[in-house]
């Protein structure tokens, strides 16, 4: 088969009563598995969505449903002017089942997206599991099947991490996510915390500030930061090997880079207002609540390497948590993806077979949006491939496109997992000078051109063959 484009045109939307093969296997059952299985199904595909869970467990997940969050419970934003806000948007249009459960799920986090996780899974969980054409199967599978989706993400077992590796001919790379503590909200000491959002944007109806807020002095933040800087963390010999993606950096690793970088990064105290000195505090620790009745709270940004003993004597010096009760602490886990730009197809399947198709994290996108879009376009296009058509990719003026560009076209030796960001955009003709009228301007153009897309390749409303 021909080497797939970068996007399509999108004229040739392929036949659509061709036999289809049965079934099409689907390894994973996280976000982008779950999302791959639905659209398949619903496109009239019998699916068997392959789960090892719980006969195989990993050192970040509790349950054995389909879509647990084992990181943050939020999906960022919600505005299209923020690009997380942006590529929800596209795949709304698309039809995301688990935007849809997500909506559902939702609790007060202003302009974000946070949900309740037990709420979110079961949504999911129970969605694919009832679906007449979807049959789950509990077990590892070393395998990469095909027709098949390899949505394993960045806990991949190590058979299957073994198979991917010999298959692509080249090593996949890896790297250490770190997990942030979660804090009772009855321990939480409301004489001292105050609820407040920056620039009070992220309010909700009934709500002062979707956060709380712990304030610091600078004697309090000097002598959290010799806390932390000092405390014992877990240590193994690989860790020193192998690099944090940005975007997950322990807390006591941004400290050890200098000791105001806290205070330039999750304790910038920016846009808040402390109530009781009704002045902008030197640092200030904020807390997002994990679930929709507000008894669980995380510590925004906090993710942490460091042993449960000291991450007690720690966080508890921070204002307002002298008496947390952790109802979970900070882990660390080892995550894997694949080198894409130098071992995958544009549409992201094996070069030796464009019909075993790879999604989520493990394609080397990081976040729980990107992850799902991914899934929701590898069933679209095997849908497509197995009726006949070439597979699509909706051009870089959308998020989606250009994150489909940033896994082609970044340079292999130096591949790092990306975040939606405007930065990946096709540059506007003209650029504005206005920062804010620019991201108006790049999300009218890509919801737009999605649009267009979609109705070009024919692929709204998923219809299932009767």
């Amino acid at each position: 088969m021909p080497r797939p484009p970068i996007y399509s045109s999108g004229m040739d939307s392929g036949p659509r009563h061709t036999p289809l093969p049965s079934p099409i296997h689907i390894v994973g059952g996280g976000l982008a598995g779950s999302e791959a299985a639905w659209q398949l199904a619903e496109r009239g595909h019998s699916v068997v969505l392959h789960e090892m869970r719980p006969l195989k467990t990993t050192e970040a997940h509790k349950t054995d449903r389909l879509a647990e969050l084992v990181c943050s419970n939020t999906f960022k934003s919600t505005e299209v002017t923020n690009a997380h806000g942006l590529l929800k948007a596209e795949m709304r249009l698309l039809g995301s089942i688990v935007l849809q459960a997500a909506d559902e799920a939702r609790i007060p986090a202003g302009t974000a997206l946070a949900v309740d996780r037990d709420i979110f899974s079961a949504g999911v969980h129970d969605r694919v599991v009832g679906h007449p054409r979807i049959t789950v199967e509990r077990g590892e599978l070393a395998a990469l099947p095909s027709p098949g989706i390899i949505a394993t993400g960045p806990l991949t077992s190590s058979a299957l991490a073994d198979e991917i590796a010999r298959s692509l001919g080249i090593a996949s790379l890896a790297f250490y996510d770190a997990i942030a503590p979660v804090i009772s909200a009855e321990s939480i000491d409301m004489d001292v915390a105050f609820r407040a959002s920056r620039y009070d944007k992220e309010t909700m109806a009934g709500e002062s500030g979707a956060y709380l807020n712990c304030a610091m002095n600078k004697e309090q933040y000097e002598a959290f930061i010799d806390a932390l800087t000092a405390a014992d963390q877990f240590t193994a010999h690989e860790f020193d090997k192998v690099p944090y993606f940005e975007g997950c950096m322990p807390v006591e690793e941004m400290a050890r880079r200098g000791r105001e970088s806290l205070r330039f990064g999750p304790l910038k105290p920016v846009g808040i207002e402390d109530p009781k000195s009704q002045r902008r505090p030197y640092a200030v620790v904020q807390l997002r609540r994990e679930d929709r009745a507000g008894r669980m709270w995380n510590l925004v940004g906090f993710q942490t390497r460091l042993k449960i003993p000291e991450q007690q004597r720690v966080f508890r010096t921070i204002p307002a948590l002298a008496g947390a009760e952790f109802l979970r602490f900070g882990s660390i886990h080892r995550n894997s993806y694949v080198n894409s730009p130098a071992s995958l197809t544009p549409h992201l399947s094996l070069r030796t077979d464009p019909r075993v198709l790879f999604a989520g994290q493990l394609t080397g996108v990081e976040g729980y949006t990107e992850s799902t879009a991914t899934g929701l376009l590898a069933a679209i296009n095997l849908d497509r491939m197995l009726r006949g058509a070439d597979p699509v990719i909706p051009p870089p003026t959308t998020m989606l496109g250009a994150l489909y560009r940033y896994l082609r076209e970044a340079d292999p030796a130096h591949f790092q997992p990306m975040n939606a960001n405007f930065g990946l955009l096709e540059e506007l003709p003209i650029v504005p000078r206005d920062k804010a009228k620019k991201r108006e301007q790049y999300a009218s153009r890509a919801l737009d051109e999605m649009r267009a897309w979609i109705d070009t390749n024919a692929l709204a409303g998923a219809p299932a063959l009767k």
